[in-house]
C-alpha cells in the first residue's frame, strides 16, 4: 500500500456513527458481498437513534439494496427500510461498462437531494481502471466528506494505493466473517424479483421510435428480438418521466410496459438491460454475438476417415439446433433437430455417412433443393435407414423431384419386402401448385395424390412452425427454404421454483397446447392440481416471436434471385447459404451458376440477416477457407467465421 497507512475503525454501527457529521456523504466502498448494503442499514438505524435525517444513494444498478435494478435510485431511511422517493434509470447492469452515466446519474440526484446524512452505496467495481476510474469520478461529482472502505480479514484493500492518495478521509471497516457474495444465478433471481415487483404497477404505452431520439446504445430497429425485454426510460428534457420494458415491436413502433407520468416525451433511453430467454433481468449479449458452434455433437456425428468436409457449423436458432453435417466443402444436408422432442429435419440429402440410422427414424420432413448428385445421395442412407420404419416420411422439392425419387427406389431389387417396405410422400412445386405423388419401396410406382394450393410458398403450417419455400434458378429450378417457429416459448426457471413445480411432461403439453392456441386446455401439474394453459402460460413462460432460419444453395447470381432470396430471408436469424466461389473466379461462378461469396454476403446484407452462414464451397480452396469467410464478411459483418478459419474475427 506504498508508505501511508488507512486507520481502521470499529464496526459497531453507532461507533461508526459518532465519526459521522450531520450533514455528512459518506461513500460505502467494496467488493461484491463485502456487505455494503447491510452496513448502510446499519448506519442508518444508527443515524435515526441519534435524530438525524438519513438518505441513501445505491449506486449499484445490478444488484440494488432498494428500488428497481438497471436504475440508481435515492432512499429516505424509515422504520420500514429505505423508502425510493427519486430515481435515475440507467438501463444497464453495467456499472463498470457505463461508468460515465453513472457518474453523471449521481450527479443529478445529490442535485435533487433533500438534506441530512447521505451514504452512498457504491458498485462493486474495485479492480482495475474501470475501478479506479469511477472511485475517483464518484468522489469528484458527490462531493464525499468520507469514504468506508470494507476490507476481508486476510485479503488485500481493493485499489488501497487510490483510496490512500485521496482528498477525502478513508477509514477501513472490516467485513462481517457471513458476508457472502451471492452466486451469479442467486443475484440473476433477486434482481429479476425486484423488476418484477416494480413492473406490477406499470401501464402499457406504445411508442413510435421515429418520434422520439433513442439515446444510449439500442439496438437497430430492424432487430425486432434484440429490442422485446429490453429496459426502456422515456425522458422530456432529459428528465426521466416513465421507466420499464419493452413487451411488443412492430417495424418503428415498441409496446412497453411503464411506471411513470404520461405525456410526451422527446428522447428514449435504451442500454443492454434486458430479460433472458428463461426470463431473468440481465445483459444483453453484445449485437450479433455468435451463436453458432464448430464442434460436432457427438450423438450426432461420427467420424469419417479422411475427413476434407471442412468446418461444420452448428446453429442455435430459437428451439432447433441445425447442423452442417458434411461441413462447408462436403455433400450439403442441413440436420435441424428441435429441442425436446424425437422430431428431425433434413434440407438436402447430400451423403448421410455421419448421421447414425436411428436420425433417419426421427426425421418426418426432407425439403430438397434441387436433384445434382450431392444433394440427393443420401436418399439411399435415408431408404435404407428407415426399412422397417412404419411411418411416412415427406419429401418436398422442384419439379420432377417425384421422378428422381421414384428412380432411386426402382434401382433396388425389393423382393423380400413385400407391403412393408418404406413409404414417402412427395410434393412438388409448380409455382403455386403443390403435386403430391406416394411411394412406397416394393410397390410398382407413385401414386398420384392429386394437387394442393400453396399461397406464399407454404409448404407445410404446423402448430409449432412453418416451412416456405422460394424457387430460384441454378440453369434448373431449385428452391430455398425458411423454417419459421410460430413462437419462440421459453420457461421462466425462477417461477417455477416459486411455484415449487418440477419440471416434466406437462411442460412439454402446456408449449404444445400454447402454440395451437388452446389457451383454455386443462393442463395437470406434478402436484395433482389443475390449471388452464392460459394462467400457467401467464406464470411460467416468456413467449417471443420465432426466430427465422434459412437454408439457400445452388443459384445464379441474376437480379431476380437476389430479389427473391432477400424477400424469403428478410430479418432472419440465420441464414444458411452457399458461397461457393471467391470473387477472383466470378468466370466459373457465372459459368456454372453459383454464388461468389461477395454475392452471398451483399444478399444477407439486403435481407438484413443476423447471421450469416457460408457453405458449398469449391474445393478449389479446402487449403486456405479463410479467403472465402474474408469475402463474405468484407461485406457482410454478420457473417459467422470459425476461428480456426483465418476470417478475420
Amino acid at each position: 500500500m506504498g508508505d501511508f497507512c488507512i486507520p481502521s475503525l470499529n464496526p459497531d454501527p453507532h461507533a461508526l456513527a459518532d465519526v459521522i457529521g450531520d450533514d455528512d456523504r459518506v461513500l460505502l466502498f467494496g467488493a461484491p458481498g463485502a456487505g455494503k448494503s447491510t452496513l448502510a442499514r446499519a448506519l442508518a438505524g444508527a443515524l435515526t437513534a441519534r435524530q438525524d435525517a438519513c438518505l441513501c444513494l445505491n449506486a449499484d444498478p445490478g444488484s440494488p439494496a432498494f428500488g428497481p435494478p438497471g436504475a440508481l435510485c435515492l432512499g429516505r431511511w424509515s422504520a420500514a427500510g429505505w423508502e425510493t422517493i427519486d430515481l435515475e434509470p440507467l438501463c444497464t447492469l453495467d456499472a463498470g461498462r457505463f461508468r460515465l452515466p453513472l457518474v453523471d446519474a449521481v450527479r443529478r440526484l445529490l442535485a435533487r437531494s433533500p438534506p441530512g446524512v447521505l451514504l452512498i452505496d457504491g458498485p462493486g467495481v474495485v479492480r482495475g481502471v474501470a475501478g479506479a476510474e469511477l472511485l475517483d469520478a464518484l468522489l469528484g461529482s458527490a462531493g464525499i466528506d468520507l469514504v468506508l472502505a470494507l476490507q476481508r480479514e486476510g485479503q488485500a484493500l481493493p485499489l488501497a494505493d487510490e483510496l490512500g492518495g485521496l482528498g477525502a478521509a478513508v477509514k477501513v471497516v472490516p467485513t462481517a466473517s457471513a458476508a457472502v457474495a451471492a452466486g451469479k444465478r442467486a443475484r440473476a433471481r433477486a434482481r429479476t424479483a425486484r423488476w418484477d415487483q416494480y413492473l406490477a404497477a406499470a401501464e402499457s404505452r406504445d411508442i413510435n421510435l421515429s418520434a422520439v431520439n433513442c439515446l444510449g446504445t439500442p439496438p437497430p430497429r430492424d432487430r425486432p428480438n434484440a429490442w422485446l425485454g429490453r429496459q426502456v426510460a422515456l425522458l422530456r428534457d432529459a428528465k426521466c418521466i416513465a421507466f420499464g420494458e419493452v413487451t411488443r415491436v412492430d417495424g418503428d413502433s415498441i409496446r412497453a410496459q411503464l411506471v411513470g407520468e404520461g405525456g410526451e416525451a422527446d428522447a428514449l433511453l435504451v442500454r443492454d438491460a434486458m430479460r433472458d430467454a428463461n426470463g431473468l433481468l440481465g445483459t444483453a449479449k453484445p449485437f450479433g454475438a455468435r451463436l453458432v458452434g464448430f464442434v460436432p455433437p457427438p450423438d450426432t456425428l461420427h467420424t469419417v476417415a479422411d475427413d476434407t468436409s471442412g468446418p461444420r457449423p452448428i446453429a442455435r436458432v430459437g428451439p432447433v439446433t441445425a447442423i452442417l453435417v458434411n461441413g462447408v466443402f462436403g455433400d450439403p444436408l442441413l440436420h435441424v433437430r428441435f429441442r425436446h422432442q424425437r422430431r428431425s429435419l433434413l434440407f438436402d440429402l447430400g451423403d448421410g455417412a455421419r448421421l447414425p440410422a436411428r436420425i433417419a427414424h426421427q426425421v418426418t420432413d426432407v425439403f430438397i433443393s434441387h436433384a445434382h448428385i450431392d444433394h440427393v445421395a443420401g436418399f439411399l442412407w435415408l431408404l435404407r435407414s428407415r426399412i422397417g420404419e412404419t411411418g411416412v416420411c415427406r419429401l418436398f422439392g422442384p419439379p420432377g423431384i417425384s421422378a428422381n425419387i421414384e428412380g432411386l427406389v426402382a434401382g433396388i431389387h425389393w423382393d423380400r419386402i413385400g407391403a412393408r417396405g418404406p413409404r414417402f410422400e412427395i410434393g412438388e412445386l409448380h409455382g403455386e401448385v403443390l403435386r403430391r405423388f406416394s411411394i412406397q419401396a416394393g410397390q410398382p410406382a407413385a401414386i398420384s395424390l392429386g394437387e394442393a394450393d400453396v399461397t406464399d410458398g407454404l409448404l407445410i403450417e404446423e402448430p409449432g412452425f412453418v416451412v416456405r419455400a422460394m424457387t430460384l434458378d441454378h440453369r434448373t429450378p431449385v428452391l430455398a427454404f425458411s423454417l419459421e417457429p410460430a413462437l419462440d416459448i421459453k420457461v421462466r426457471k425462477e417461477r417455477l421454483d416459486a411455484h415449487n413445480l418440477t419440471p416434466g411432461r406437462w411442460l412439454t403439453a402446456l408449449k404444445t397446447a400454447v402454440a395451437a392456441g388452446q389457451n383454455e386446455l386443462p393442463l395437470e401439474l406434478p402436484d395433482g392440481s389443475t390449471r388452464t394453459a392460459a394462467e400457467l402460460t401467464k406464470d411460467l413462460l416468456l413467449i417471443r416471436p420465432g426466430k427465422k432460419l434459412v437454408y439457400a444453395t445452388d443459384l445464379a447470381d441474376t437480379v431476380d434471385n437476389r430479389s427473391c432470396l432477400a424477400r424469403l430471408a428478410r430479418q432472419a436469424h440465420t441464414l444458411f447459404c452457399e458461397a461457393a466461389f471467391c470473387e477472383a473466379d466470378t468466370e466459373q461462378a457465372t459459368r456454372t451458376g453459383h454464388l461468389t461469396a461477395r454475392a452471398c454476403g451483399e444478399i444477407a446484407v439486403s435481407a438484413a440477416v443476423e447471421h450469416l452462414i457460408p457453405f458449398h464451397f469449391s474445393r478449389r480452396y479446402s487449403d486456405d477457407p479463410g479467403q472465402v469467410y474474408r469475402e463474405a464478411r468484407a461485406v457482410c459483418a454478420a457473417t459467422v467465421v470459425p476461428p480456426t478459419a483465418g476470417g478475420g474475427e
